[in-house]
């Protein structure tokens, strides 16, 4: 008797190059790591953090891929990977006292979230 091998399928929606730096996104990731959809979008929603609006919008993309791409039930679906990477580092110059010039680095950041459906 052979077992049936059940694909779990998975939808993936990636934001490269966000310009804002990946330690502030994996705040707001933690917290709706795990979590179903519905309440993942309440959680960012309300999360008074600079990244929560990003990932709000990163999150509804791929829900909008999962139904229209993979025909998966949007009741169903949970966040089961999200990351932040780092990007490249935009170096910028800003002259300080004395004649001398202080570097900025304005940090960007690659954000996946992966979505799966429960069984």
């Amino acid at each position: 008797m052979e077992k049936e091998q059940v694909q779990e399928q998975s939808v993936k929606a990636t934001l490269n190059y966000a310009r804002i730096s990946a330690r502030k996104v994996k705040i707001v990731a933690d917290l709706i790591r795990g979590k179903n959809v519905a309440e993942a979008l309440a959680i960012v929603k309300f999360t008074p953090k600079a990244s929560s609006e990003i990932i709000e919008k990163l999150l509804k993309s791929a829900i909008a891929n999962a139904e229209n791409n993979n025909g998966l039930n949007r009741d169903n679906l949970y966040i089961a990977e999200i990351y932040a990477n780092q990007g490249p580092t935009l170096k910028r110059i800003r002259p300080a006292a004395k004649g001398s010039a202080v570097r900025i680095r304005k940090r960007t950041s690659h954000i996946t979230i992966v979505l799966k459906e429960r069984s």
